[in-house]
């Protein structure tokens, strides 16, 4: 039985979605490597990734400046997309990663 994973971006309680702030400024060339990425993902190939700590991961892209993106796993099959970034951003996009991602299990109750 193939089950997919669930990919959804991370909502703030004022209605922010980083991630979706970053991905609509890309180029669509950019966006059409990224969803097919992305769509691997659903299927369980992550391939290039990475934990980051605490709880968050990193999916690695080896094109244009070092794409980035970063996401926490919830439940049995949640992707979390908490934000995305490059590689020369990388330290400052893992720090709000981090926080993203400590919120959102804070409003789940501590998951």
């Amino acid at each position: 039985m193939n089950r997919r994973w669930v990919i959804q971006t991370y909502i703030d309680e004022a209605g922010n979605c980083p991630f979706d702030d970053w991905f609509n400024g890309l180029d669509t060339q950019t966006k059409a490597r990224i969803e097919t990425r992305l769509d691997r993902v659903s299927l369980g190939n992550f391939g290039d990734r990475k934990s980051v700590g605490e709880g968050v991961y990193e999916l690695r892209f080896f094109f244009g400046p070092g794409y980035r993106i970063y996401y926490g796993m919830a439940d049995q099959r949640l992707v979390l997309l908490l934000v995305g970034g490059s590689k020369k951003r990388q330290n400052k996009d893992v720090q709000v990663a981090q926080q993203l991602w400590a919120a959102y299990q804070r409003e789940q109750g501590g998951q």
